[in-house]
């Protein structure tokens, strides 16, 4: 018994993209991302966390990250297509190095090892709290300056 013609597996199947294609998406995330961290390394030398403190440099990288993001998204997606090397440079790789959940992660450590616990608590809450609604705000805000509706991802009349 032989499968229907439907379901029959062709005889070459298309290979993955080549190495060589993924290349320019690779050096650009690597580029952004070396000046998002860059970046955000630069903000905890100007605002540098006390030991035992709440690490607000942090909480307010996170979120303003996560506020470009929003906004960016939009942008992309429902106003103008950009180059395609424009998302993985910004979107990947400068805010992706630039917003840290490791960071996060240490800090939240860092307090619970330190006897801090309430504050670690309360950083661990407020954290994605504040990101998500960053985006959120953020998606919001630039949807009605640009004039566009959410679900339809067209211009409004």
């Amino acid at each position: 018994m032989t499968a229907p013609e439907s379901l029959r597996v062709p005889a070459t199947t298309p290979r993955p993209s080549s190495r060589r294609a993924q290349a320019p998406v690779v050096a650009v995330v690597s580029l952004g991302g070396a000046v998002g961290a860059a970046a955000r390394y630069a903000t905890s030398l100007w605002w540098p966390t006390p030991p035992g403190g709440f690490p607000w440099t942090t909480l307010w990288v996170n979120i303003a990250g996560c506020a470009v993001i929003g906004a960016f998204m939009v942008v992309i997606t429902e106003i103008r297509p950009p180059h395609p090397l424009v998302r993985p440079f910004f979107g990947t790789g400068v805010l992706g190095g630039f917003t840290t959940f490791s960071t996060y992660a240490v800090d939240m450590r860092k307090l619970l090892d330190g006897g801090h616990a309430g504050t670690g608590l309360a950083y661990l809450a407020a954290t994605p709290f504040a990101a998500l609604t960053a985006v959120w705000l953020a998606a919001c805000a630039t949807r009605r300056i640009l004039g566009t509706s959410d679900t339809k991802g067209k211009k409004s009349s």
